[in-house]
This record gives C-alpha cells, sequence and structure tokens, in this order.
C-alpha cells in the first residue's frame, strides 16, 4: 500500500499493511476489542485508508460484504498461523468472495491492461482484499504474523530480510516486551 495518505479520522493503531491484512487490522486490542467496522460510519474511513475511496461507493450491502470478507480471511490467517495450511471450508469460503469478481486482462493502446470486474458493485473492496490475500500466499504464508505480544491482535506481512519479525511495530509492541522483560528481571 505505497503511496497512499492515511484517513485522518482513522484511529487504528496499525495502517497501511497489505490490502488483505490491513482488513484484518480493523479490530484491535482494547476492553471490549476496537472494531472500525462496528458502525457504518467506519467504512467510508477504512475505503479512504485503504486507497479505495474513489473505487467503492460506502452502502451498507458492501460493509456487509466486507465485514463477511474479515472473517474469512481471519479463519484462513489463524489457520495459517496455527497448523501452517487452510482447511477445505477456508478454501471454499475463500473462493465464495472471489467467486463475486474476477481480473479481466487485455491489449490496449498503451500496452497490457487487467481490469477488475465484480458481479456486484458492493464486493469490490471484499474480492480486492481477498484477492490480495492470495498474493500475500504467492509471496509467502509464512510470513504473515500475527504481532507476538500478548495483548496486541494486530496482523502484518513479515517483509524483513530474514522473515524474523515479531511486533507489529518495534516502537509500541516491542518495546512493550522489552519493558515487562527488563521490569521481572530487576525485581529479581
Amino acid at each position: 500500500m505505497t503511496d497512499v495518505q492515511p484517513d485522518p479520522r482513522d484511529p487504528r493503531p496499525l495502517i497501511g499493511e497489505p490490502l488483505a491484512l490491513d482488513l484484518l487490522n480493523t479490530r484491535w486490542a482494547g476492553t471490549p476489542v476496537n472494531d472500525l467496522l462496528a458502525e457504518p460510519d467506519g467504512y467510508p474511513i477504512w475505503l479512504s485508508s485503504a486507497g479505495l475511496a474513489d473505487r467503492c461507493r460506502a452502502a451498507g450491502s458492501g460493509l456487509a460484504a466486507l465485514r463477511e470478507t474479515r472473517e474469512v480471511i481471519a479463519e484462513a490467517v489463524q489457520e495459517l498461523c496455527g497448523q501452517g495450511q487452510l482447511g477445505p471450508e477456508t478454501v471454499a469460503r475463500l473462493n465464495g468472495v472471489l467467486g463475486h469478481g474476477r481480473l479481466r486482462r487485455e491489449l490496449g493502446p498503451q500496452g497490457p491492461t487487467a481490469h477488475v470486474e465484480v458481479d456486484r458493485p458492493e464486493w469490490l473492496a471484499s474480492w480486492l482484499a481477498a484477492d490480495d490475500f492470495l498474493d500475500l500466499l504467492d509471496r509467502g504464508a509464512q510470513r504473515i504474523k500475527q504481532c507476538a505480544h500478548e495483548a496486541c491482535v494486530l496482523y502484518f506481512f513479515d517483509t524483513s530480510q530474514n522473515g524474523r519479525r515479531r511486533w507489529c511495530r518495534m516502537a509500541v509492541c516491542g518495546n512493550r516486551a522489552k519493558a515487562a522483560r527488563h521490569y521481572v528481571k530487576a525485581r529479581g
């Protein structure tokens, strides 16, 4: 998600991950868990931060599709992080979202082009997020990670050279973990 400026109204602590994980990160730690998509007002904020506001209308049916897609991707990521592979039900649910659209390629005067076509406009953001998830799988499913801080529920795509990133943001979760270890060590 390069060159996209987050919406200044976006309250999420981690913005700018690949689209599929950015969708997962519309839920973040709190009591109760914070959820940007719990209310209709959060949908246009997410579309704006994701760089989709000019392509997707913030209608209620799109929000419902997006919530459904978030659940499918969350289930898939949990299975990958826990078992290392996707179960057949999750594959079927993900393919159900992908079934709402397709990528049409053609040759135009300026060269090859690709256009996303969806069966209903409210599925565009969801289809793009599901398609992005497939791209992440191609790039390395093992690099899709949940933050290692026990109180954090955020996900990231590990682009570090050695693939050993542990924290969604070192400045927040990593430092908290270091401070907690130091506290325990200092107390003896």
